[in-house]
């Protein structure tokens, strides 16, 4: 097979993570993950969110652009857990819908991201985790993270939003959207499958990728 720069897009508690996981392990691809334990300024954001959220947005910029070229550019095919794109097109809009990015620095922002976005590499493929708002608050309260609790349906529902909004005019790689809400890919390997059976009918050529009904 060629080499291939994957992608895995998908709200909070969508599963990217375990997905990345498991497509890396099954088809011996390098798998990078979102990392949050080096990030210097995460404490001071959710402890401020308006003081912090440019700073937050920048270092995430720095970073998935610098991982992104890594990625796209390595000996091998890779896929990643989270992408730039969301960056800006979900969270930053986000951060300013709510108060808690002003328009100016929303504006100084997307300026450096579009600069920076026609540097890097096109991904081969964008897989998205499509999820019901009660998947979501299901899957992040099973995980236990602390910085989660207090996320609310609202603000998943508005990301959910946001989302579509996004695809709907992405043009960037091919998408093959997952039906999360109906795959249990962590304990049911049959449904790991088909999504690997899916990405190769992407990776083919074929446009149209539907998943039928699994049991």
């Amino acid at each position: 097979m060629a080499r291939r720069f994957v992608l895995v897009a998908g709200n909070i508690g969508a599963g990217k993570t375990a997905l990345t996981e498991r497509v890396g392990q099954a088809l011996g691809w390098h798998a990078a993950y979102e990392s949050v334990a080096d990030n210097p300024y995460l404490a001071e954001f959710y402890a401020d969110m308006p003081a912090w959220s440019f700073h937050l947005q920048i270092y995430f910029l720095g970073q998935r652009a610098e991982e992104h070229l890594a990625l796209a550019r390595g000996s091998e095919s890779a896929i990643c857990d989270r992408s730039i794109y969301e960056d800006y097109h979900i969270f930053a809009r986000a951060l300013r819908d709510l108060g808690n990015l002003s328009e100016r620095d929303f504006l100084a922002y997307a300026r450096l991201y579009q600069l920076v976005l026609r540097q890097l590499p096109q991904p081969d493929l964008l897989l998205f985790l499509q999820a019901s708002v009660p998947t979501l608050l299901s899957r992040i309260r099973g995980r236990g993270r602390g910085m989660e609790s207090a996320i609310a349906a609202d603000y998943l529902r508005l990301l959910n939003r946001y989302y579509e909004e996004w695809l709907a005019g992405f043009d960037l790689c091919p998408v093959l959207t997952i039906p999360a809400d109906e795959l249990d890919f962590v304990n049911q390997p049959k449904h790991l499958q088909v999504i690997l059976e899916k990405v190769q009918e992407k990776f083919s050529g074929k446009e149209e990728v539907r998943f039928g009904g699994v049991d």
